[in-house]
Formats: C-alpha cells, sequence, structure tokens
C-alpha cells in the first residue's frame, strides 16, 4: 500500500509564507446583545435650539378650554391622553420642519431626538395628531391674534403698513376627480344602490367579522355618498355665480365650458398655477406687517383671481384689530378701482402697480372716469416716493418662499375649513420664530 493511499484521510497541510500575517481581523456587529443605556433627553438638544423657543412660548399658554374637555379624571377609569400643550407644541415644531402626515410625525416622536425631547417619554398615535391638528381652529386663530398683539405693543413690528399676497396651494384632488352634473347624479345613484346593498349583506351574514369587514365598506360608502352630494352643491353654486356673471359679461360666460365639481375634495377649483399649468388649488391669502415679516391675517378662497380680494382682507384686520392699516401694498394682480377708491375713503392709501391699458394708455395718467381715490393712486405710483414705498412689499414674498420650503406645497386635507386651519398652523409658526428673532434683535 503506497502512503498516498496509507494517510489520504488526513487534511490537507498549507505551508506557511513567511511574510503571512495571518486571517483579518474585524470588528463585526453583534446585535442580539443586551445593553443598557443612560439617555439624557435634556442633553439631546441645544440651548439654542428652535424647538426650545416653541415650547418656551406654548408652556405660557392658558389652554384651560381644552383641558377641561379631556373625559379621564384623576379619581375615574380611562387611558389618559397626551396634554394638549405637547400636541401644540408637537404640530408646530413639526410645520417648521416640513413635516405634514400624522403618521409621519409619530414616527419621528419615536426615533428622532428632538421629537423624543419634547414628548419626554409620553406616547402619542397618529390618529390624535390627525384629529387634533384640525379640531381647534378658533384656538389657533385667536392664538394668531395674540402673537400679533404682543409684538405690536413691544414695538417689533408696525401694523401703519400691511402687506397682502396670494399664493395658490395644491389640493388634495386629482383632476379627474371633477365631474358635470350627470356624472355626479350618476355616482351618487352607484353610492345609494352600494349602501342598500351592505345594509342587507350585513343582516344575512351571521360572521361577526364579516360583519365588521361590511360595516366598514358601508362606512366608506356613506363617506362617498356624502362627498358626492356636496359636489352636486358646489357644483349649484357655480353655476349660480355664472348666472350672476351672465348679467354683465354674457359672451365671455357662453364660451365657458360645463361647470365641473370634485367628487374627492368638493371645495377645490381648478386654477392657473405658478408654473402655468392648471391644477386643483386653493387660493392662500396673507396679510403681512411689511416690516416684520410677520403674519396678521390669513384667509383662503377657492377664486382663482387675486382680483377684488384687498377689500376683504381690510375688512378682517379692521375687525380682528380694531384699526385699518394706512398703507396697503399689493401686487399688480389686486387691482380693481372700487376697491382703491373705497380705500381711500377709509384713510388707507394702496399701494400698487397700475395694469397696463390695450389701448397704450399711460396707466398713470387719471382719466376721466377715475374718482379721486383712483386718480391720487395712479399719481402717488408714479411719484418716486410711492415706488419706494411699494418695494417694501418684496419682504412679504419671503414669507411664501418660507412656507414653501416647510411644505406648502400640497395640502394633505381636504374641505375648505381644514385647508383654512392647516394655513393658521403655518402662520402661527412662522410668527413664534420670526417674533422671537425680532424680540432679540430690539433687546
Amino acid at each position: 500500500m503506497s502512503g498516498d493511499e496509507l494517510f489520504s484521510d488526513l487534511p490537507r497541510q498549507t505551508r506557511a509564507r513567511a511574510n503571512d500575517a495571518g486571517d483579518p481581523r474585524m470588528r463585526e456587529p453583534v446585535r442580539d446583545q443586551i445593553e443598557l443605556r443612560a439617555v439624557d433627553l435634556e442633553a439631546l438638544v441645544a440651548a439654542d435650539h428652535p424647538v426650545r423657543v416653541i415650547w418656551a412660548y406654548v408652556e405660557k399658554l392658558d389652554l384651560q378650554e381644552l383641558e377641561e374637555a379631556i373625559r379621564a379624571r384623576t379619581h375615574t377609569p380611562g387611558q389618559a391622553p397626551a396634554s394638549p400643550r405637547l400636541l401644540l407644541a408637537l404640530w408646530l415644531y413639526a410645520t417648521s420642519e416640513g413635516v405634514g402626515s400624522a403618521r409621519a410625525l409619530a414616527r419621528l416622536c419615536e426615533s428622532h431626538d428632538v421629537y423624543r425631547w419634547l414628548c419626554g417619554g409620553v406616547s402619542v398615535n397618529y390618529h390624535g395628531l390627525a384629529d387634533f391638528r384640525t379640531a381647534h381652529p378658533e384656538l389657533l386663530d385667536r392664538l394668531l391674534s395674540d402673537t400679533v398683539a404682543s409684538l405690536s405693543v413691544a414695538g417689533v413690528i408696525d401694523l401703519d403698513e400691511v402687506a397682502q399676497d396670494g399664493v395658490r396651494v395644491r389640493a388634495s384632488a386629482g383632476t379627474k376627480s371633477f365631474r358635470r352634473r350627470k356624472k355626479l347624479h350618476k355616482e351618487l345613484r352607484k353610492a345609494q344602490r352600494l349602501i342598500r346593498q351592505l345594509k342587507e349583506e350585513a343582516t344575512d351574514d351571521p360572521q361577526a367579522s364579516n360583519r365588521r369587514i361590511v360595516a366598514a365598506e358601508e362606512r366608506a360608502a356613506r363617506e362617498r355618498e356624502a362627498r358626492v352630494a356636496s359636489a352636486l352643491k358646489k357644483l349649484a353654486e357655480i353655476e349660480a355665480e355664472r348666472e350672476r356673471r351672465s348679467t354683465t359679461n354674457k359672451k365671455q360666460v357662453e364660451k365657458q365650458k360645463e361647470p365641473r365639481a370634485s367628487t374627492t375634495d368638493p371645495d377645490a377649483r381648478v386654477m392657473k398655477m405658478a408654473d402655468g399649468g392648471f391644477r386643483p388649488a386653493y387660493n392662500c391669502q396673507l396679510s403681512t406687517a411689511a416690516g416684520g415679516q410677520i403674519v396678521l391675517v390669513t384667509d383662503v378662497t377657492t377664486v382663482g383671481s387675486d382680483r377684488g380680494l384687498a377689500r376683504p382682507m381690510l375688512d378682517k384686520i379692521n375687525r380682528r384689530y380694531g384699526r385699518w392699516p394706512k398703507r396697503h401694498l399689493v401686487d399688480g394682480g389686486f387691482n380693481k378701482n372700487d376697491d382703491t377708491e373705497w380705500a381711500a375713503g377709509r384713510g388707507i392709501k394702496i399701494y400698487g402697480p397700475p395694469s397696463r391699458s390695450k389701448h397704450r394708455r399711460d396707466p398713470y395718467q387719471p382719466s376721466d372716469r377715475d374718482g379721486p381715490g383712483v386718480a391720487a393712486w395712479r399719481v402717488r405710483m408714479r411719484s418716486p416716493h410711492g415706488k419706494s414705498v411699494y418695494r417694501r412689499r418684496v419682504q412679504a414674498e419671503c414669507i411664501n418662499a418660507r412656507f414653501r420650503n416647510w411644505g406648502l406645497q400640497r395640502f394633505m386635507v381636504r374641505g375648505l375649513e381644514k385647508v383654512q386651519t392647516v394655513l393658521r398652523w403655518f402662520a402661527l409658526t412662522n410668527n413664534i420664530l420670526a417674533g422671537h428673532r425680532l424680540l432679540q434683535a430690539a433687546a
């Protein structure tokens, strides 16, 4: 028997090289080990972090009205909800960070250090966050007025000069969701048939699990029916508005196509956007203190044009703060001679460029049809002083850009009331942070 056959089962030996240092040595992750970590939440956030400004503001608020509505009491059973003060602070900071989804905010409260610092060990769920965001529009409106009043008393903003600008924001609805009257009635009948069918199935099916499924489907069908019915109501309003405009401009109205309304968000309207395209949107109006980038009043309309919206905004300012501004700065899209004349009668000077005439007439030259207020406006805008005052309106554009950076590209909610509430979140967040900077600069 040969040597090779006798030791054939032994492992083959490899000759080590003189310069061989061995196998590579590395640190590999070991994820099944148990660790005890000491975490200081207070040390996770820097002393000058913006979230501390928001929390300092929220801590001073009187939220007794919201706290009284909590059903969990000291000597009664039930799950204690998250504090309204915490929910308010979470949404204010989330707005400044461009977070508009309740689910995304709930995830950040578990993983992000700043949101964990705000929560301080309190767990939140996305249902509660979503409900709180749109449940208290009156509170946000009051807080917005309070911030403006406190900054005005401190002397860091001046209410004598205000600027107004509009920004169109995409609605949470698709273009294909817009239907004409005939199609809307068809969709309404379809939803009603589905509801009747689901009710019959719920009574015939003895299984509880299937009944819950049918109940969820029935609830979705009822919501669909309500949206279609609301779309039909909005469609009637659009038709009435066209009928009113046909008395003054019948030919233009006749050229328009049959009106449509959305089954997803009946309040939304198709508008021309900044890029020239047409999409379902809302026209958000902001009135700001011209010198401090502080929002005074917000408004949301379903009219695609800014023309004629200066007077309603001035009325809102007067009702809220009990005074008229002395100077109102607007861009050319707001021009309406009737509004300019009305403002002049209340001591308000409008600063905005006049529109160019198709007849190539000098827009700064008063005409025989102009009232004294409009004539004075044209002369004012021709003067170097008027142009220098109007240039201060540029600061209002900074707020629009800031809101865009914060995620005001498309609303995540539906309906005019909820859209107005979300816009107030943006305005209040802006006033807290911008007001803090103004107070620091004035100190």
